[in-house]
């Protein structure tokens, strides 16, 4: 008599326990197709606008979903909650310090408010912003200071099937192009992403990122990292390049965040909070400008729109972040997923990310024009066959060109 078998046992695919222990659930829920199919309808085939009530599995992304550590969950309890100079803040300033290695550190409620003090304070009208692809909010921010954003990642980046260890890699030639043809004086900075989301969690290589350091030195211009998944990059350096197996996650870490000159996190992802961000740069001047700003937008500049307690959690995920037990876990649950959905030819972006497999919706609708949202399709469909949500990061999430309406 035959046992019965996972599906990873099925195709030679092994998982491992992970790192923890479980000490709650929650229960889920599965609505019938008729149901799915009306709430679906009701809201507008778009994935972000259904209930979380009426969804079943739901991937639409890793921001904020995190369950937290008892440790967290113990300094939760420990919020000093006054309006200046709380303990927490204290805490978590000297966690950054620590294990990222800036100097100076404005908390924010989220990522999306560190990219727009940034903008606003190193950003000239008319200026460049260089970057390895974009973050939808990120270039938002940029755009909305009166920056212009340019894509300066390597071309294998565009290329869902290319097997690229490092795709999220700036190309060092176009950036040194725009440079010259626009002056230095007209780049704002570098905006450099690790794990680049929008290529698919593809990661910036150790020897790019001191390419970068050394040509925005021989030009004076500067180097900002969006760091929301830099503890994952830190992985895919450790596995894949040259001289780094041996060493720890949170050393590589530090090192690639010495060869920048500030950094914006959205501290739901890699810091494993259910909200909070931070803005973190070396130049006090600079700071300065941060720390005032800060107070106009989010809050003073020891809180700045969390509760002390939301800056406890942060301060312990950034410590517990860092071992490699945990990335390795986390990162291996998402590639022991795509490693299945390879076995079986469905068609994914490679290599597999770090925080995410994405599908390439064009191989499953290569009929679809992109101007009918074949991502979004996609989307629609899982969640009315299956009750997962997912989400499009394709042609809609892109937005349009303001001069023409026309999709990027």
């Amino acid at each position: 008599m035959s046992h019965p078998q996972t599906m990873g046992q099925q195709f030679g695919r092994r998982s491992w326990a992970e790192p923890w222990k479980i000490k709650m659930v929650e229960p889920l829920r599965m609505i019938s197709r008729d149901e799915r199919a009306r709430a679906l309808a009701e809201a507008g085939y778009n994935t972000f606008l259904l209930r979380s009530d009426d969804v079943y599995i739901d991937l639409l992304t890793d921001s904020g979903t995190s369950a937290m550590s008892d440790r967290q969950w113990a300094g939760m309890l420990l919020g000093d909650e006054a309006y200046a100079g709380s303990r927490n803040f204290y805490h978590l300033e000297e966690a950054i310090q620590r294990h990222y290695g800036y100097r100076y550190v404005v908390p924010t409620h989220q990522g999306r408010g560190a990219e727009h003090l940034i903008s606003q304070a190193a950003i000239r009208r008319g200026q460049w912003v260089p970057g390895n692809m974009y973050f939808t909010t990120t270039r938002l921010h940029q755009e909305l200071a009166g920056g212009r954003f340019t894509d300066v990642i390597i071309d294998a980046a565009h290329d869902p099937a290319s097997l690229h260890p490092f795709k999220g890699n700036i190309d060092i030639d176009k950036l040194e192009a725009l440079i010259r043809r626009e002056g230095a004086e007209n780049i704002a900075y570098v905006s450099l992403a690790g794990t680049v989301n929008m290529a698919g969690g593809q990661p910036v290589s150790m020897a790019n990122v001191r390419d970068l350091r050394a040509l925005c030195d021989r030009y004076g211009v500067r180097l900002f990292l969006d760091a929301t998944r830099m503890v994952e990059n830190a992985f895919f350096i450790q596995e894949r390049e040259h001289g780094y197996a041996n060493t720890p996650i949170a050393e590589i870490v530090r090192e690639f965040c010495s060869y920048t000159d500030g950094a914006w996190m959205s501290a739901k992802k890699d810091n494993l909070v259910n909200i909070g961000g931070w803005l973190a740069v070396n130049d006090e001047q600079l700071f300065e400008e941060l720390r005032n700003l800060v107070v106009v937008y989010e809050g003073l500049h020891t809180y700045g729109g969390l509760a002390g307690r939301d800056l406890e959690a942060m301060a312990i995920g950034i410590a517990e972040s860092m071992s490699d037990d945990h990335i390795r876990a986390r990162i291996g649950q998402v590639r022991y997923l795509g490693e299945l959905l390879t076995d079986w030819e469905i068609p994914i972006v490679q290599p597999i990310g770090g925080h995410a497999v994405f599908l390439d919706a064009r191989r499953f609708y290569p009929h679809i024009p992109q101007v009918q949202f074949p991502a979004q399709t996609l989307a629609a469909e899982l969640y009315l066959d299956a009750g997962i949500r997912s989400m499009e990061r394709g042609i809609a999430s892109a937005g349009r060109d303001p001069a023409t309406g026309d999709h990027y």
